[in-house]
């Protein structure tokens, strides 16, 4: 990790993937790609070189995030190092903690079944359709 400066260039999609926002570059080029990566709003291309001070608007398909990028690195480290990379912004924060806890109430329905039902299970299904 070093500190941003004006000579300095890293790529997006190897400063994604050494922020642990994706599990290869191959991943964050692809989302860059679909238009899952915006910079400052506007969709970019996987070549396209992040400075530090960037907005981004990242969909990693799970999370959305939000984040300020604070520094620069091509090398993927441990978790804790890549943290230091960004700071999230407060409403990305609180998008991502009201989301969390709507999936932990929600349940899919198809959860409780395991494979094709039973007889029994049959004739319950079919009671409660009616």
């Amino acid at each position: 990790m070093t500190n941003p400066s004006v000579d300095e260039l890293v790529r997006i999609d190897k400063w994604l993937w050494a922020a642990r926002f994706f599990k290869t570059r191959s991943l964050a080029a692809e989302a860059i790609e679909r238009g899952k990566v915006k910079v400052n709003g506007d969709r970019c291309k996987p070549a396209r070189h992040v400075r530090g001070g960037d907005l981004l608007d990242i969909d990693n398909g799970s999370t959305e995030w939000q984040v300020r990028v604070l520094a620069l690195s091509d090398k993927r480290g441990s978790a804790t190092l890549a943290r230091q990379l960004y700071a999230e912004t407060e409403a990305s924060l609180q998008r991502r903690v009201a989301q969390a806890e709507q999936r932990k109430l929600f349940t899919e329905p198809s959860e409780s079944l395991r494979g094709r039902p039973t007889k029994r299970d049959r004739r319950q299904l079919d009671r409660s359709r009616g």
